[in-house]
Formats: structure tokens, sequence, C-alpha cells
């Protein structure tokens, strides 16, 4: 049985939602909340689970796993069908530069704790901060609009007719942006695969919104 420590509004845990349901998986979702009481991630029970303090964490029997490209992998390895990378090496490669175009250039600069100490250690007002989550999504979307909307790779999905760990990372990203109110329209192709992956079942059951923690 597997287990997953999650919180609603993570990316980085709603991404393993999605590979997790795109594989029809079966797991136990446990809510660490990153906010409540100081943060449940900081508590000794879960920090030994994870030493970064973070989500997701996926449990699998006696083994555990972090960060959510490593379990995204991982799954595909244990569980290859249905396959959320292609099989041509060139394609593989691609759809990795896609979702960690999402993963490295675009998350690290504007997820919760990041924002957190814009706003509380250094002070910033939240016409700032916001503007600083905006400007990182604008330069990232930039970049991944013009690699999605390649022709002779992109389908309906990031790469191909079929979902893969790049649509897995697109999709919350995507959320997020329009949570914070990023203008969207300069990008018709992520948009485009994002209206193909909210058709999914998949997509749906893993979003913010279904989960029990949602708020």
């Amino acid at each position: 049985m597997l287990t997953l420590y999650t919180y609603f509004r993570s990316s980085a845990a709603y991404r393993v939602r999605i590979a997790l349901h795109l594989k029809n998986l079966a797991f136990a979702a446990v809510p660490v909340h990153l906010l409540r009481s100081g943060g449940e991630q900081h508590a000794p029970a879960y920090a030994s689970r994870n030493p970064a303090h973070l989500v997701p964490t996926l449990e699998s029997g006696a083994f555990t796993l972090t960060q959510s490209l490593a379990i995204l992998e991982y799954v595909e390895e244990v569980h290859p069908l249905p396959a959320l990378l292609p099989v041509e090496p060139q394609a593989r490669a691609r759809v990795r530069a896609l979702a960690l175009t999402v993963a490295c250039d675009i998350h690290p600069l504007n997820n919760l704790r990041v924002l957190r100490y814009l706003k509380t250690d250094l002070k910033i007002e939240d016409a700032r901060r916001d503007a600083w989550y905006r400007h990182w999504v604008a330069l990232g979307f930039e970049a991944l609009e013009r690699l999605i909307a390649v022709e002779g790779f992109t389908g309906r999905f990031c790469h191909g007719d079929a979902p893969t760990i790049a649509d897995c990372c697109l999709v919350p990203q995507v959320v997020n942006a329009q949570r914070l109110e990023c203008p969207l329209d300069a990008y018709p192709a992520i948009r485009q695969v994002f209206a193909h992956c909210e058709q999914l079942d998949a997509f749906r059951r893993a979003a913010p919104a279904a989960q029990a923690d949602a708020e």
C-alpha cells in the first residue's frame, strides 16, 4: 500500500497525485497542513520522514521517498503502465525537460516557504510579493510556451496524445497561476494542453478542491 503525505494546495504533491491516479494506483493520502500550528511539516514525526520539511513524501512499505520528480520517476519504473514517459530516448528527454522547466525554473521561486519568507522576514508587502510571483511565472511560461508549441511533438498533451510527467507538472503550475491571477492569454499552447488535461478524471480527482483537506 502506498501512503502519500500531501497538502491540498501543494503543487509538488499535486503532481504526484495526478500520476498515481493516471496509473490507477490506490494510495492513502495523509494531509500535512503547511500553515496550521506553524506548519505541520515541521513536527518531529513528519520531519523524521522528510528532513527538508516539505511535501510530498511517498511511503511504499518500508521505503520512503521525497522530492516529487524522484517520486514520479520511481512510480514510473515500478508501475510502468500506463506509461508517463515515451519509449524513444529523445522523446523521454524532451518530456523530462518540460517537467523540469516547471519544477526547477518556476516552482522553487514561488512556492509557499519562499513567499512566506518574503512577507514575514523581509517585510515585503503583499502587492510586491505578488508581483514577484507573477514575474517568475511569466518568465517560465514564456519559455514553456515555446517548448510546447514545437510542431511534430506536442499533441493534445505536452508530448503527443497521452499525458506524461510533463503534464503532471504543468497542470498544478497553471492552477496556481490562476489562483494568483497571473495573465495567461499569451500562452495558447499551455492553455490548450491544460484544457485537455482537465477533461481526464485523474486530473480532476487530483485537483486541490477534490482533496479531503481542502479549505
